[in-house]
């Protein structure tokens, strides 16, 4: 994919004028800076001090250690999997070479390198992904928990190899901050778990490569921020990685004014990223849990090193980890709101591993755990480790007093999100919030209204996901446009525009009319209404019920206006069958050995079909994780909506068996 002179003129339409200022500035600098490549300061006497307390190991739980050491076993064989490609040559492997297309991306000077076009470079996430080394901290912990020096050497061995082969601002690793940014936290996580090992100085503090690449990485970031309309989760990542550097390797002259700047850029764009509810701006539920992961990583090396962290800080943290707990579902799932692509901040734990029970764990280590939280079963390594590090909220001296919730928040208004919860552990998203965050809300889909509904954490109307970003943009439109949500279409078109796979030029504009989530009323029912203006002449609404006595959930899409043809789209989860006939759906599903099901009754004025798998156009399909896409069921119904008469308004009713 290559951009075009018009998508460049519709991104320039979306920044004010201090970012094309700033991005001016950068076009210069990097210029300058393809013959200008100054050396790495000599370093001397440098000491890695930011290491884990004494029995920080001792307490990882058995079941926990007994999953890292299988991945790192099957790493050690040179076995991974990166977005659905199983990969077998980690070994020795090749840092600019995509599995998934063949491709190798070319060498060059690193701004040169068209890395957004496939035919060129390859599927750039599948070369990215490995380079940002969390495969290494894997190996690492593997090492701290054995002491096998296999693991060690197999880590050393990798990270010369990729310093060799990525000199500064040379080649395809070189172009974007996330990847420098996450890069760098996995260096310091890499060195604090090899700390035992006789080799580590010599790796690192010791080694002038090391020493160059770390320099470099920081230079870098401290040059080339994340600005204006692209300030979301790659300016945290980038913050956090330059931070955590110069706290543990802060051996440079430099050190303590990257330190002064990442802390200042970290504390305004967590705050900026995050709404007073908690939830994160952008509305994708993965990228809330990365920037979490981001910020709670952080402040461990803020509390390791002794620096002063502003309260601010640890108080989005606090708020974010508050805001999990309140929207996950009985299984401990958050919603599949928005992009989502795989991305974690520090990766210290093997396959098995729930990353969001992980994450309410260490938020129970390190702000304690609310009567009102679900209950997290499992054992992670990564809460043991970071708690270790982390000092207890709100202990810590510059600590505020913070009001928390007294009970489970259910509508977050700031953010347009309410979850209804009813028996049998029905959940249901009702989103009602913001198209995304930033003039281009970059990760956002088309989805104004859409609802997502399960059975005891079974996608029942589910949220198809996002299955891709670059080289096949037919997927990126279908994954986040309105059709492929549950949602109203109107006369063929998304609610808001898209100007490219990362752009929309136009947002629809929602607001939440009710949410009567606490039953207040005492009828067992709880609601929530909401109306969208994305189709301009004509106006959404939608009202949703759930009751509790009947286990329904009924809604309401209303059309106000001169109306259109119509397309109502529900998404079927990959467990679900499918039985339709007329305009009644029988839904059966498995859930541990026992047979479920649901009676789902569809607006009668419209003419449903189920479409399965198709590709031309796409329909029919669920991502459950990036590059990977599986055939389910979407039911469609179609017809014609006058906002005057009685065919503008339509009518589902879900109904859930004992």
């Amino acid at each position: 994919m290559t951009m075009s002179v018009g998508w460049y003129l519709r991104r320039l339409s979306r920044m004010g004028p201090r970012e094309v200022g700033g991005r001016a500035g950068d076009a210069v600098r990097r210029r300058r800076w393809r013959s200008a490549r100054p050396h790495c300061p000599s370093v001397t006497g440098a000491r890695f001090t930011a290491v884990l307390p004494a029995g920080t190991v001792a307490a990882v739980r058995p079941d926990a250690a007994k999953r890292l050491i299988t991945e790192a076993d099957r790493l050690m064989y040179g076995h991974a999997e990166y977005f659905g490609v199983v990969r077998d040559d980690l070994t020795d492997p090749d840092w600019w070479s995509d599995p998934k297309t063949g491709r190798r991306a070319p060498w060059g000077y690193a701004f040169d390198v068209p890395y957004r076009n496939e035919d060129a470079v390859g599927d750039i996430k599948q070369i990215w992904e490995l380079s940002r080394h969390q495969y290494l901290t894997v190996l690492a912990a593997a090492y701290a928990i054995t002491g096998d020096e296999r693991y060690a050497e197999r880590v050393a061995k990798h990270l010369r190899s990729w310093w060799a082969a990525n000199p500064p601002l040379r080649g395809v690793h070189w172009i974007s901050g996330i990847e420098l940014g996450i890069r760098l936290l996995s260096w310091v996580w890499i060195r604090r778990l090899l700390d035992g090992w006789p080799g580590a100085a010599g790796l690192f503090e010791d080694n002038p490569v090391a020493l160059n690449q770390i320099w470099h990485h920081q230079r870098w970031l401290a040059a080339f921020p994340s600005r204006g309309s692209s300030a979301n989760n790659h300016v945290i990542a980038e913050a956090a990685g330059q931070f955590a550097a110069a706290c543990a390797f802060g051996w440079f002259p430099s050190s303590p004014r990257w330190r002064a700047d990442a802390l200042r850029s970290l504390e305004r764009h967590l705050r900026s990223n995050t709404f007073t509810s908690g939830l994160n701006r952008e509305l994708a539920s993965e990228y809330h849990g990365l920037v979490l992961e981001l910020g709670l990583a952080a402040v461990a090396e803020a509390d390791a090193a002794g620096v002063a962290v502003p309260a601010s800080v640890r108080l989005v943290l606090l708020r974010m980890t508050d805001a999990l707990a309140a929207i996950v579902d009985s299984r401990l799932r958050p919603p599949r709101q928005g992009d989502a692509d795989d991305g974690h901040g520090l990766v210290v734990d093997g396959t098995g591993t729930d990353r969001w029970a992980s994450l309410l764990a260490t938020g129970d280590a390190v702000f304690g755990r609310l009567d009102w939280w679900p209950a997290v079963t499992g054992t992670d390594v990564r809460t043991p480790l970071l708690a270790a590090l982390i000092r207890p909220y709100p202990n810590h001296g510059t600590a505020p007093a913070v009001s928390r919730p007294a009970t489970r928040p259910a509508h977050f208004a700031d953010a347009g999100m309410t979850i209804l919860r009813g028996p049998e552990e029905i959940w249901c998203r009702c989103d009602g919030g913001p198209h995304g965050f930033l003039s281009i809300a970059a990760h956002a889909h088309a989805d104004a209204l859409s609802v997502e509904v399960r059975h005891d954490g079974v996608d029942v109307l589910a949220d198809p996901g996002t299955f891709c970003y670059h080289g096949q943009p037919e997927w990126r439109q279908y994954f986040r446009s309105t059709l492929g949500h549950n949602t109203l279409q109107l006369d063929g078109g998304d609610q808001s525009v898209s100007g490219g796979p990362f752009l929309w030029t136009r947002h629809a504009r929602s607001r939440v009319l009710a949410a009567d989530t606490s039953d207040a009323s005492g009828t067992g029912v709880v609601r929530w209404s909401a109306e969208h203006d994305g189709y301009q002449r004509s106006v959404h609404r939608r009202r949703v019920e759930l009751t509790a006595e009947s286990q329904e959930l009924r809604v309401v899409d209303e059309v106000r206006g001169p109306g259109g043809d119509v397309r109502l789209a529900f998404h079927l989860g990959p467990a679900i069958a499918a039985d339709l006939v007329g305009n009644r759906a029988v839904l059966t599903w498995i859930r541990d050995g026992e047979g479920r099901s649901a009676v789902l009754d569809l607006p009668g004025q419209l003419s449903w079909q189920a479409h399965r798998g198709e590709s031309d156009p796409p329909l029919g399909w669920y991502s459950a994780g990036f590059g990977r896409k599986e055939p389910t069921t979407t039911l469609v119904g179609t017809g014609f909506a006058d906002g005057t008469a009685l065919s503008g308004e339509f009518t589902t009713v879900l109904r859930f068996r004992g």
